[in-house]
């Protein structure tokens, strides 16, 4: 018999594997331990169970969940209640499943149950260690302290070569219309598995040896599996982006994935795509502030002119009449100067003339005072000019001697024989020194 005649259609034997596997006693109602992965909500809830090497992290067992409508908001309440948070990726479960599996879609389990106690799973429960830590040494909100330029136009990228993130981020970046300059440059990194902490640290070193030459950082890679996202719950690497000196804007994954990165990053968006458009609105809305303040500049600029115009309008109007205003004015002025000029003239003159008046009057007896004040002092010096003459001298008993016509006024200057003449009041003698 050939090989063809025995074959069967892919359909058959999915059947059969269905008519195996649905309803097998083995396969049905098991509790299975599993870490959840990639939870997605939509009245049914879609998710995958992992589990992973303790060693290496490595997942080592994947099968596609799901639970029901009916069965997950029981589900979801009873969780949330005893553990104080939604059913989310990264939580390690205790499940009860039943194993399902449909020609077209496959394996899955069938989830109909929970068991609480069973609540964080290891990605969590490592990821709060790291927030508390990062918390406890005061850094996990340096990063959103920095602040950002004015517009950030020069992007330092970092992931994977060649990702579909990257190119998505670029795209939307260059296609914008408000056509902004942006300079982007990719520094390389790998951006899932064990080496990815160490490669983006790397990265984010040699940004830094050149950070006068950007505006900030961003790290993108698109969406997966959440259990791929376990690279960026990494204290090394957390710790390095919360005190970069530069913003840093985590772009990772999709809206529903959170890592720790989101919680120490100066900006945390949902996509690549949605890193490229917050910049772009950021540049958009400097571009606003710009173009308002160029309107209030024309609008201001407006205003003057068109002050200036109606300022010139009636300047113009005026201007024609202004040479007889001002001559009509002048005139105006000088008879006001003049009829004030003879108020002050008469004015001044008045009292110069009762003065002039005054010296007149004392002017006609001013003579007569006068010779009498000069009498009265040529009496006293003939007086004084009687009493120290020299009769009057001789009169008191003094007396004159000459010789030769000269007065003698030292004995010494007389020789024997030397006739001299005594002048006394009543008259003259002379005599010969002996």
């Amino acid at each position: 018999m050939s090989s063809s005649s025995s074959a069967i259609t892919l359909e058959e034997f999915t059947s059969r594997i269905a008519g195996a596997v649905n309803g097998a006693p083995g396969l049905a109602g098991i509790w299975v331990v599993a870490e959840t992965s990639d939870v997605r909500r939509s009245g049914h809830c879609y998710l995958e169970l992992v589990q992973k090497n303790s060693v290496t992290g490595d997942p080592v067992a994947r099968l596609r969940g799901t639970i029901w409508r009916g069965t997950f908001a029981q589900i979801d309440m009873k969780f949330s209640e005893a553990t104080g948070q939604r059913l989310e990726s990264g939580m390690k479960v205790m499940v009860r499943v039943t194993a399902s599996f449909h020609p077209a879609y496959g394996l899955s389990a069938n989830i109909t149950d929970i068991d609480p106690s069973y609540t964080l799973g290891d990605l969590m429960r490592r990821r709060l260690e790291i927030i508390n830590r990062l918390r406890a040494e005061g850094i996990i909100n340096l990063n959103r302290e920095v602040e950002w330029a004015d517009v950030p136009l020069r992007v330092a990228v970092v992931s994977a070569p060649g990702a579909a993130g990257y190119g998505d981020f670029i795209h939307q970046l260059y296609t914008s219309p408000s056509r902004l300059d942006f300079r982007v440059r990719l520094f390389p990194a790998l951006m899932q598995g064990a080496g990815a902490p160490d490669a983006i640290i790397a990265a984010l070193e040699a940004i830094a040896s050149e950070e006068d030459e950007w505006d900030c950082v961003v790290i993108i890679r698109g969406g997966g599996a959440t259990s791929d996202l376990a690279a960026f719950d990494n204290y090394d690497l957390a710790s390095n982006i919360a005190q970069f000196p530069l913003p840093v804007i985590i772009g990772i994954g999709h809206e529903r994935d959170v890592t720790v990165l989101d919680y120490v990053a100066n900006m945390r968006v949902k996509t690549p795509t949605a890193a490229a458009e917050w910049l772009i609105a950021r540049g958009e809305e400097a571009l606003g502030e710009l173009d308002r303040l160029a309107q209030e500049v024309y609008r201001i600029a407006s205003d003057v002119l068109a002050g200036s115009r109606e300022q010139l309008a009636r300047i113009a109007a005026v201007l024609p009449h202004l040479p007889a205003t001002a001559l009509g004015n002048a005139r105006a002025r000088i008879d006001r100067l003049s009829l004030a000029l003879g108020d002050t003239v008469a004015s001044r003159l008045r009292p110069e003339a009762s003065r002039l008046d005054v010296i007149a009057e004392r002017l006609v007896s001013a003579p007569s005072v006068v010779i009498e004040r000069q009498r009265a002092v040529l009496d006293r010096l003939e007086g004084l000019v009687k009493v120290l003459s020299p009769q009057a001298t001789l009169a008191r008993g003094y007396s004159i001697t000459r010789v030769g016509g000269h007065a003698v006024t030292s004995a010494t200057s007389l020789t024997p024989g030397t006739i001299v003449e005594t002048i006394l009041s009543d008259g003259v003698v002379r005599s010969t020194v002996g």
